[in-house]
């Protein structure tokens, strides 16, 4: 038998129930401030994405890093800092966002169309104790001033017209009102922040992006097979990637050769020759912030380098590895990094490791690339013979020479045999292992190809957050009253207490007209409404 409940009354001071913690719990994720600070941090989260080199964005660039960290490495992956969009961390983050953030619009639209359904408020009593208002008389009966009054602000006002008594005294008031779009803005700019995060969600899950790097005259058909890497959404099937190819037949870089920049590349661009499906091939110039649509699925150009071509011999003379090898830039003056590998190579295999200078030069002793273009292309290698790793199934790197079994080749100093090449040279390894010919230099090209079905949500959400933070920051809410008293030919009216101390009577009696200016956004302009208002109160009808 279950233990009766406790009485509400037998709890502590302060000690909630399930559903009022609940309730807490509710309030402090649906607050502003909540949003507010969520949205700070969703911000904060995003700077290791962009300062860090990202799996899904450029594969190489994450594999140099790891090179060059190797302690900082297991940290970063264990935090997922390679994949900072993907990561568990930033999802709770963007949920997190996304709920704080459909609490807070919610109540106040619904709040927002009861407002829109109200009619504006009735005339405060006394009008005078008003920050901003003024008086004056007129010969114009009650009804004729009101009547002015609905004319003129009419035109960019919501009205309430209010005959009421107070005291036996009628009081006739035309109310208005303006500035409801004020809150439409901020409700617009609040739903916006909602429809870029639907958009970059819809992105996420149905779209994917890949990479890969092309030599010049080659050909790309869009399959999974063909990319050097491939990330995909959470909802992504292969039969969403568009059926075209291309072939890049020619890419040019305008260098930079004088001024504080030379050495700089100003422009690069590719010529390419592309075909959708069973269609005709067109030619596209890629250039970067120039990507070439096909059906929904962009390429972009990213990156671009050098690809020697070299043709290594073994012992027996058999040509055992020939073609263009990608070289990765290590800075700015494209100073690159690359691995040739020959495991038919007989009597071992060979394997060939070093940088590649685009204009090599010696300074002070030193060997460096001064230029990026390559009017002096220069191979510096280290070659090495035995077990490089190839035969045992596990898959392995192609810029990247696996030496843990390999010894390097030696000359006849004892020393690590170098070999120096410029274009056309041949250069005959030790022991009769062969030889390693330099043929020439093409270039290669990165590019980005990525099909990301949420971007036209998203730039919707932005649009409208433009447009709701205009609407927020332009708009003023403001509030006008204008009351109108029949006086007596002594000069006295209901006794309201609502008559200026400077106020001068007409002896014929009158009427007495009272208008005051509430700005409910804090702006400084009311004295300037009130003065043009009084004008078209007061102006002589036409």
């Amino acid at each position: 038998m279950s233990a009766p409940k406790p009485d509400a009354r037998e709890r502590r001071p302060g000690e909630l129930t399930a559903r009022e913690f609940a309730r807490w719990i509710w309030r402090q994720i649906s607050s502003m401030r909540t949003a507010l600070i969520l949205l700070l941090v969703l911000a904060l989260a995003a700077i290791p994405g962009s300062v860090i080199p990202q799996q899904g964005v450029d594969s190489l660039a994450v594999t140099r890093w790891k090179d060059q960290h190797p302690k900082l490495t297991p940290l970063y992956e264990r935090l997922d800092l390679f994949s900072v969009y993907s990561s568990p961390w930033f999802s709770a983050i963007y949920l997190l966002l996304t709920i704080s953030l459909v609490g807070c619009i919610v109540p106040r639209l619904f709040v927002y169309l009861r407002a829109l359904r109200a009619q504006p408020p009735a005339a405060p009593r006394h009008l005078s104790r008003l920050p901003v208002h003024s008086s004056y008389t007129t010969d114009l009966t009650v009804d004729e001033v009101l009547d002015r009054a609905r004319a003129v602000l009419g035109r960019r006002h919501r009205l309430r017209v209010s005959t009421s008594s107070t005291d036996g005294v009628p009081d006739d008031a035309v109310s208005a009102e303006r500035g409801y779009l004020r809150e439409a803005g901020n409700l617009v700019f609040h739903l916006s922040v909602l429809i870029v995060l639907a958009g970059f969600a819809v992105g996420g899950l149905w779209g994917y992006q890949g990479g890969v790097i092309l030599v010049e005259g080659s050909t790309f058909s869009n399959n999974l097979t063909q990319y050097d890497d491939f990330k995909p959404g959470g909802l992504f099937t292969q039969q969403q990637m568009k059926d075209f190819r291309f072939d890049v037949n020619e890419f040019r870089v305008d260098w930079l050769k004088d001024g504080p920049r030379a050495g700089q590349a100003r422009k690069f661009e590719a010529d390419l020759s592309y075909r959708e499906g069973q269609s005709d091939a067109k030619d596209y110039t890629l250039r970067v912030n120039h990507p070439l649509n096909v059906d929904g699925t962009e390429v972009f150009l990213i990156g671009h380098g050098y690809a020697p071509v070299i043709t290594v011999r073994d012992g027996k003379g058999d040509v055992v590895a020939t073609g263009p090898t990608v070289f990765l830039p290590q800075d700015a003056t494209f100073l690159s990094f690359g691995v040739v590998k020959a495991p038919a190579a007989k009597p071992g295999q060979i394997g060939l490791e070093g940088l590649f200078y685009p204009t090599f030069e010696m300074l002070d002793g030193d060997p460096v690339t001064v230029f990026g273009d390559d009017l002096f292309p220069t191979l510096s290698l280290l070659a090495y013979t035995g077990d490089l790793g190839l035969d045992d199934g596990r898959s392995q790197s192609v810029y990247v020479l696996d030496k843990s079994k390999a010894t390097p080749v030696k000359g006849e100093d004892g020393k690590p045999f170098r070999l120096d090449l410029q274009v056309g040279d041949t250069v005959e390894l030790p022991d009769g292992l062969g030889t390693v010919t330099f043929d020439r230099v093409d270039p290669w090209i990165r590019v980005q190809i990525s099909q990301t079905p949420g971007k036209g949500v998203a730039l919707l959400g932005v649009v409208l957050a433009l447009i709701g933070l205009c609407a927020s920051l332009f708009l003023r809410p403001r509030r006008v009253w204008v009351r109108a008293v029949a006086v007596d030919a002594a000069g006295a009216g209901p006794d309201t207490g609502d008559a200026d101390a400077g106020d001068t009577m007409d002896s014929t009696g009158g009427t007495r007209v009272e208008v005051a200016v509430l700005d409910r956004s804090g702006n400084g302009e009311t004295d300037e409404i009130l003065a043009r208002l009084m004008a078209q109160l007061q102006e002589a009808p036409k």
